[in-house]
Order: structure tokens, then C-alpha cells, then sequence
């Protein structure tokens, strides 16, 4: 097979793309929107969205609204369109605006119209509600339910309705969880006119910083920065063994860090890659699995993190720039331990890659697109300046419309930049709802004191040894992730499961980055496994199958945390030079040998018993006791030679 049989051709793309629409709307629900026949709909829609992509751009730099009515009108706007745009049932039409969804966002915009008319007489009554308070705040978190559920699922609906029950039966419970319990009115307005609620903190960092980055991103995308990765992923490792995969990785974690949904990613990059790795002669499973792992990875890969980083550095207190810093190394060694496998996979199976003669120059790659790379230098560098957050990507946002016109297949006209920003604020809809609905939970969590008990059964169950509290934590954060997308997944299991981690004397940052990191792979663990179901679709492979696979492509997912929290030094945390060298290193020689053992082969196959070795050798290293790691260092030093010679005699017989 030459290697223009293994580039997939323009009708194959466009194949693929429709297909992976398709996937995409299936596993996705913020891709189930409606394409309205008529044209007023989407004019309106299209006037909205702009008008309120440039209302937060300028609340960027310009003084905004006090705190209550910038984040009620954020949320009111949020819920319009998504009452407009996404139908509430399947079989509801989707390309007619019903009168139910009409009357729904029209209901949607007096939410935020309640608070600016009687936002002074909401301050002087101190809290104490009036019967008018209590019927918009009631329809409010009805609104936000029903909005989280079309766009999220029932999930994140459910829960906040079962903690909302929980806050008002509290008198009834037995033990540690009863309480003194709240009237469904005291509930309503505590959701509505503080900012502990649906307007707390998750819902100020999507109106301050998510929706501006999600912003930028479309920006990104409208100027062919997706073409660019995919072009430069190929010119630098589709030729190398088992190419097509580690250019799903590659292009997949840069796509992923930006967008921030995984099945978006996966759909996205895969629609080219699974293909190719196929070819190559990848069985269907194991390239739809690279692709979702490598999509999920993007979530904790800086500098943009998918969206749950700048909610993080809120709850913290911290920098944004603070949080990408110290997920820089795990999210480095994650894509490693990944790039590691694929290629033991390739050398094992002898899969090759691609002709160099098919395959686009790195300059003339660099020639053509590299200037779109400018934007995101300019990114880190602002950040790490001092500049905000919101400044920053407000800045960016300019600065890419500037810089995509030095090429002509990279400028964007008016009606492109308008596009760009009616795109950033669709994609934001998922996340700026989900961070109101949970606001709900972590509402009741404040209000009952709910987190803090939750911390000691943690705390109750771990024993009093922090690795067995990890692992608990570990199986929530998995759990939640499961039927949640990853934000309100972070900030719930955060809220309940941190505070148990600092008993220990765990770094806040190690602690909420921890959960993270299970959070967002959730979205590879079966039997729900989003990302892992979407690769499998293009794939056309077994979904349960490709997710069990991609947990094991993603085992520095599931190590690297726990390293962290032994070895903060990783994290760049308070840490000397050579502190985080010795971390890094040994993470490094771990990955290898926990990758090596996984795949059954290092310079040739391994039998069960070195196999065994080098998995305990692996987890001698994630100790930061010195004893436990050189133990580890030697073991699998006597692996290692003990696979060379192995392979040396072979060729010998060969030979």
C-alpha cells in the first residue's frame, strides 16, 4: 500500500465529517441544536449571540454591572438561547421554534429583568425575601434545570433536584445528614438573590473568563488553527513507526486543550486520523481508543485547559497561570505514557508509518500557518506578565483577527468574525448552563454544611491512611464523571472531597488538581464512556471494548496523580530545581515501565512474570521515600537489560 492509499482523499473527508456529525450530535447533546428552516430564527439568534459575545468583551476592560446583575443577565441570556435553539424532547421539531421554548426564553430574559428593576429593594430587604422574590427565584431554577437538562443530560438535573430534596427533608434524616432543613422558599431565594447559588462562583468565572477563552478558540478555529495541527502533526511524526497514531495525539491534545469538550475533539480530529492509523494496519479499537485518550488529555494540557482551570484558580485564590504551570508536567508525562504505548504497539506489531513523500514539509507547513501559532505565544506570554485572565483573552481575540491576515488562506472577513463570535458563544451555552445548575448543588452544599460531612465520611472511610483516602476519592470523582461533564464533576467532588485531602497537609492546588484529573477522565471509563463511544463510531468498533482499551492507554492518567500528591515537587510546587528533576525523571522511568508492562513489550515481548516486575517496580518509583525508589530503579534496571539481552539472543537465532 503506498502512501497515497493511506491519505484519506477529499471525498473520504468529507465522508468522514458527515459521519462524525452525525456521532457527534448522538453523544454530544450541545450538538442536538436546531437548524431553523425559516430565517428570522437565526437571524435572532445570530444578533443575540454576537451582541452578547461583544457585551463580555468589553465588560473585559470596561467597569461591568455590580456582581448580582452582570451574573443574572449572563445566565438569562444563556437560558434564551438555549430555550431557542435546542428542542426539549427528541421527537420535537428541529427546525421550528415551538410557542413552549418562545414563552421559555421570553421567561428566560425576566429573570435577569426581575433583578434590575428591584435590585435596590432586594439589597434593603437584607435577605428577607418577598413573595415576589420567591416566584422568580422558583422560576429561575426551574428554568436552569430545564435548560442543564436539554444541554447536559438528565444527570446534572437529577442532582441538583435530590439536593434541593435533601435541604428541605433535612429535619427528617437520620444521623450525621439531618439537619435543621429549609422551606422550598428559603431554598428558591437563597439560589436566586446571593451569590452563593446559582450566581456563585462557578457562574462568575464562566461570565469573567470561560466564555471570553471559549471566544477565542472559535477565533482560532475560524482562522484554520485545526488544519495547522493536523498538518503539522503529520509533517512531524506521521512518518515515524505507527505515524497515524501519534498524529492523533498530537493533534487531538492542542485541539482539546483549546475546545475543552472531549467528544468535540474526538469527532473532530478523529474523522481524519482513525482513518489512517487503520490503515496502517491499527485494529479499529485501538486507534478509536488513541483518539479519545488523547481528546480527554486535552482538558488538563495547558495553556487554555478546556474551561474547569479558570473555575479552579477562582476557587483558589491562585493565578491562572499558577494552575497551568503545575499541571504542566503531569499533563507532559500523561501524553508520554500515551506516545510510549503507541509506540510499543507499533514496534510490536510492526506497523509503519507514512511515505515522507505524501506528507507536508514542516516549513512549508510553518510557511503557510505558522503565524497562527503567534496568538497562543501571546497568550502565555500576557499571562505570564500578570495581565487577567479576561484582559488577556480579550487581547488574544484581537490579535488573532490582526495576525490570520497575513495569509490570505487564513483571513477572516466581517461576516467570518462574526461567525467566529456567535460560534464562541454556542460552544460556551453547555458550560455557562452547567456551571448554573450546579450552582444549585454547591448551593445546598453551603447552606446544609453538607461538604464538610461528606469530607469525613472520606476521611472515615480512608482510615487514616492517605493513600486508601485517595483511592476513595479517586472512585467519587470516576462515579460522578461518569453521568457528569467535567466542571460540575471538579467542582462538586473539590467541594466535598479537598477539604478531606488537607487533613493530610495535601497542597490545596495538588488536592483540587487530583480530582480534576479524574474528573476528566471519566470520559474514558466504561460503562459510560463518551469520548470512547464517539471514537468507536467513526472507528466503527466495539464502544465498551475501545473504552476498556482507552483506560489502559490512559494509565498515566491514573498514576501520574497520585505521584503528584507524594511528589509535589512535580507540580513545581514551593520545589527546588533539582527536586522537580528528580520527580520528573523518575515519573519518566515509572510511565516506561507501567507502559512497557501494559503492552507486553520492550524491545520484545514480555513474559507474565517481567511483566509483573516491572508493574511493581513502576509503583516503587511513585514514592517519595528514597529506599522505595531506588528499589523500584534497580528492579526494573534488571527488567530492562534482562528484555535487551532477550532481544539480542533473538536476533542472533535470526541472524
Amino acid at each position: 500500500m503506498n502512501a497515497h492509499d493511506q491519505l484519506p482523499n477529499e471525498e473520504e473527508i468529507r465522508s468522514n465529517e458527515s459521519k462524525a456529525q452525525a456521532i457527534l450530535q448522538e453523544y454530544d447533546k450541545e450538538a442536538g441544536y436546531r437548524v431553523f428552516t425559516k430565517k428570522w430564527p437565526t437571524v435572532l439568534v445570530s444578533a443575540i449571540a454576537v451582541a452578547f459575545a461583544l457585551y463580555h468583551m468589553y465588560a473585559a476592560y470596561a467597569v461591568p454591572l455590580v456582581t448580582l446583575k452582570h451574573r443574572s443577565l449572563h445566565v438569562a441570556i444563556v437560558l434564551c438561547l438555549i430555550f431557542i435553539l435546542y428542542p426539549g424532547w427528541k421527537k420535537a421539531s428541529r427546525k421550528t421554534l415551538s410557542l413552549l421554548d418562545g414563552v421559555l426564553a421570553v421567561l428566560s430574559l425576566g429573570t435577569a429583568g426581575y433583578i434590575f428593576i428591584y435590585y435596590l429593594d432586594i439589597v434593603n430587604r437584607g435577605g428577607i425575601p418577598s413573595m415576589l422574590d420567591v416566584v422568580f427565584a422558583t422560576i429561575t431554577c426551574i428554568l436552569v434545570l430545564e435548560a442543564s437538562r436539554r444541554v447536559a443530560g438528565w444527570e446534572l438535573t437529577a442532582m441538583a433536584a435530590i439536593f434541593v430534596v435533601y435541604a428541605y427533608v433535612g429535619p427528617y434524616l437520620p444521623g450525621d445528614f439531618g439537619h435543621r432543613g429549609y422551606t422550598l422558599s428559603d431554598i428558591a431565594n437563597y439560589m436566586y438573590v446571593t451569590t452563593e447559588g446559582i450566581f456563585g462562583d462557578a457562574t462568575a468565572v464562566s461570565a469573567s473568563f470561560i466564555i471570553l477563552f471559549i471566544i477565542f478558540g472559535a477565533f482560532l478555529s475560524k482562522s484554520g488553527m485545526g488544519t495547522l495541527f493536523n498538518d503539522l502533526s503529520l509533517s512531524l511524526a506521521g512518518s515515524s513507526k505507527g505515524g497515524p497514531a501519534k498524529v492523533g495525539v498530537i493533534a487531538s491534545a492542542v485541539h482539546g486543550s483549546i475546545n475543552g469538550s472531549a467528544v468535540a475533539s474526538v469527532v473532530t480530529t478523529g474523522s481524519f486520523t482513525i482513518p489512517m492509523m487503520k490503515r496502517v494496519g491499527y485494529k479499529p479499537e485501538f486507534a478509536a481508543a488513541v483518539e479519545a485518550t488523547a481528546a480527554v488529555g486535552g482538558q488538563i494540557l495547558p495553556p487554555i485547559m478546556g474551561a474547569a482551570a479558570f473555575i479552579m484558580a477562582e476557587t483558589l485564590g491562585v493565578p491562572y497561570i499558577t494552575i497551568a504551570i503545575a499541571a504542566l508536567i503531569p499533563a507532559i508525562m500523561y501524553y508520554f505514557g500515551l506516545l510510549v504505548q503507541v509506540h510499543l504497539r507499533a514496534d510490536r506489531e510492526n506497523l509503519q508509518g507514512l511515505s515522507k513523500q505524501e506528507l507536508p514539509k514542516v516549513k512549508d507547513v510553518l510557511r503557510e500557518r505558522g503565524h497562527l501559532l503567534l496568538p497562543l505565544l501571546l497568550l502565555v506570554a500576557l499571562l505570564m506578565m500578570g495581565y487577567t485572565p479576561t484582559l488577556v483573552a480579550v487581547v488574544t481575540i484581537v490579535a488573532t483577527v490582526i495576525i490570520a491576515a497575513f495569509r490570505p488562506s487564513s483571513r477572516m472577513n466581517v461576516r467570518d468574525i462574526l461567525k467566529a463570535l456567535e460560534n464562541g458563544v454556542r460552544d460556551a451555552l453547555g458550560v455557562a448552563v452547567a456551571c448554573a445548575a450546579v450552582g444549585i448543588t454547591v448551593g445546598v452544599f453551603s447552606l446544609t454544611g453538607l461538604g464538610l460531612k461528606l469530607a469525613n465520611i472520606i476521611l472515615m472511610m480512608g482510615s487514616g491512611s492517605l493513600f486508601m483516602t485517595l483511592f476513595f476519592t479517586m472512585i467519587a470523582s470516576i462515579i460522578l464523571g461518569l453521568g457528569l461533564p467535567s466542571i460540575p464533576c471538579y467542582i462538586i467532588t473539590a467541594t466535598m472531597a479537598a477539604p478531606a485531602l488537607s487533613t493530610y497537609g495535601i497542597d490545596p492546588l495538588a488536592s483540587h488538581l487530583f480530582v480534576f484529573y479524574f474528573g476528566a477522565i471519566a470520559n474514558l471509563t466504561p460503562p459510560i464512556a463518551l469520548a470512547a463511544f464517539a471514537g468507536a463510531g467513526i472507528a466503527g468498533s466495539d464502544p465498551q471494548r475501545t473504552g476498556w482499551i482507552s483506560c489502559k492507554l490512559a494509565l498515566a492518567g491514573f498514576i501520574v496523580p497520585f505521584i503528584f500528591i507524594y511528589k509535589p515537587a512535580m507540580l513545581i510546587l514551593h520545589s527546588g530545581m533539582l527536586d522537580i528533576l528528580l520527580a520528573t525523571v523518575t515519573t519518566v522511568i515509572a510511565v516506561i515501565a507501567l507502559a512497557a508492562a501494559t503492552e507486553g513489550f520492550l524491545f520484545t515481548r514480555i513474559n507474565w512474570f517481567v511483566r509483573a516486575v516491572m508493574i511493581a517496580g513502576g509503583v516503587l518509583l511513585i514514592f517519595p521515600e528514597s529506599y522505595l525508589m531506588g528499589a523500584g530503579a534497580v528492579v526494573l534496571a534488571v527488567a530492562g537489560v534482562v528484555q535487551y539481552w532477550k532481544k539480542r539472543g533473538l536476533n542472533a537465532i535470526q541472524a
